[in-house]
């Protein structure tokens, strides 16, 4: 894997939310980061160091990141691997949300790749959540072959994981508040193409698609309802 200098990473990526965006695992751009052996792949941010963010963020065993408040929050889905900081270690699959004004120094003693989003609780979302594996409990899907896992739900923005039995297919339906998928493992799809593990989907407010999956099946992480709404006060671009 190539690494970019994190001089060269622009402050403004995917920043036009009517626009539907596909990132698969080949187009991937990993970037250092300031704190060492912590790598990014951005997927949408506005800002520098201090941004409104999504990301795939990769420490290295034994790298750690210096205490820091959360100062708009931040969304963690634990890919591979285990996340620490001072309040505990976090196995894969464990989902977390600290609040604006939280603070913490994270940590991975063997690695770890996570999904992460900063700067995106909206206006009196101050729920402070860690969901870990063995706290989940999925629930039956709108259609025959899905189950899903809830993770986080404020005023009509939807966050859950959502299993797919191989060859399950959904009805076509509109995402009002838009939809965002990153796609955990097997290989997801619709009419408009086919997204294998490690994919990231931004579809805009009023799209619509007819999702599936074939042989292999597929795990994603969903977050819809959220594209355009009142985020917290005070980002400041720097």
């Amino acid at each position: 894997m190539t690494l970019l200098p994190w001089a060269q990473m622009s402050s403004e990526i995917n920043t036009d939310l009517s626009q539907r965006i596909v990132q698969s695992p080949e187009q991937a751009l990993w970037y250092e980061s300031p704190a060492k052996d912590i790598h990014r792949r951005p997927l949408d941010r506005i800002g520098a160091e201090v941004a409104k963010a999504t990301s795939i963020v990769r420490y290295l065993a034994g790298s750690q990141f210096d205490s820091h408040q959360h100062g708009g929050g931040e969304e963690i889905l634990v890919l591979e691997g285990t996340f620490s900081d001072e309040h505990g270690d976090y196995p894969v699959g464990t989902y977390l949300r600290n609040p604006p004004g939280t603070s913490h120094a994270p940590f991975s003693k063997e690695g770890c790749v996570l999904l992460v989003k900063l700067w995106q609780f909206s206006e009196g979302d101050t729920e402070q959540l860690c969901i870990k594996p063995e706290q989940q409990q999925w629930l039956p899907g709108l259609a025959p072959g899905l189950q899903v896992l809830p993770l986080h739900q404020f005023d009509g923005i939807n966050t859950a994981l959502v299993r797919w039995a191989p060859n399950t297919h959904f009805q076509p339906h509109v995402h009002a508040g838009g939809e965002e998928i990153y796609v955990l493992e097997g290989l997801f799809q619709d009419e408009f193409g086919s997204y294998p593990k490690g994919s990231w989907l931004r579809n805009p407010g009023l799209s619509k698609h007819q999702p599936f999956t074939g042989s292999e099946g597929a795990l994603i992480y969903v977050k819809v309802g959220h594209l355009g709404a009142q985020l917290h006060e005070g980002f400041i671009n720097k």
